[in-house]
């Protein structure tokens, strides 16, 4: 039997890269997934991806900064399925790259705006669900840069590391009402982000590769099975957890 046969699950980001490689992972296993994004071409061609898999979904446009398309998307999720059993924060966006002093307050403010405030309006919407049920898990993908110091990427890593911290005290808060809250930092994934970086400075992979100790880039689909992993029931003991996938190395 599929693991998540007739539960629904919720996906962020899920036009492309690991937001698509997770939902239609949790397809595979039997799942409603509702996917968002801004990208509404791209978000509709991952539903239709579920079509050789045992789950099924649909697509709805949203850009999570903004609350009340959040709690749009959480209330069609209710209406179309009947709760929220999983979430899956996965939108986020790089913004461009700068020294902290070069960083504009532009720049700043998109970033911070859809990585951090918008995870967090994903949280407040879906753990009122949740709450309602008595049950729920949130995994929020952070990144391996929430972590460390990384050159020019001052908001990006301050947001990531905003999701962190907000991750770990969501899920002192939430424990005891049955929800679990975790967290993924992934280091070098092959995903659409990464690829433009590698076009606009190819020279670059073999750099990012190096500093990566398994000796390759990961794929979308190995954050997937953690996400997948941390939602099971395998993981019924985790919260609070920040699961670095990232080829050995942070460590």
């Amino acid at each position: 039997m599929p693991k998540f046969e007739n539960k629904v699950v919720l996906v962020t980001g899920g036009a492309s890269g690991i937001g698509r490689a997770t939902a239609v992972a949790f397809a595979t296993e039997g799942a409603y997934v509702v996917v968002t994004d801004i990208q509404i071409a791209a978000g509709e061609e991952t539903v239709r991806m579920f079509g050789d898999t045992k789950g099924s979904g649909m697509f709805m446009a949203c850009d999570i900064s903004k609350s009340s398309e959040v709690a749009g998307v959480v209330d069609c999720c209710v209406e179309n399925y009947g709760r929220l059993d999983y979430a899956i924060n996965n939108a986020g966006i790089l913004g461009n790259m700068a020294l902290t002093a070069d960083c504009t307050e532009d720049n700043w403010d998109k970033i911070t705006n859809v990585n951090l405030k918008g995870t967090w309006l994903c949280m407040k919407h879906e753990l009122v669900q949740m709450m309602k049920q008595e049950k729920g898990v949130i995994v929020n993908i952070a990144s391996n840069a929430a972590m460390r110091g990384v050159p020019e990427l001052p908001a990006y890593s301050a947001s990531k590391g905003g999701v962190v911290v907000l991750t770990r005290t969501a899920a002192l808060e939430y424990a005891s009402s049955g929800i679990r809250i975790n967290a993924i930092n992934p280091g070098l994934i092959e995903t659409e982000m990464v690829k433009k970086q590698i076009k606009a400075n190819p020279e670059a992979v073999d750099v990012f590769i190096a500093e990566e100790p398994i000796g390759r880039m990961g794929q979308p689909e190995e954050i997937a099975a953690a996400a997948v992993w941390l939602c099971s029931d395998s993981a019924s003991f985790v919260t609070g957890h920040l699961m670095n996938v990232d080829g050995g190395l942070l460590a």
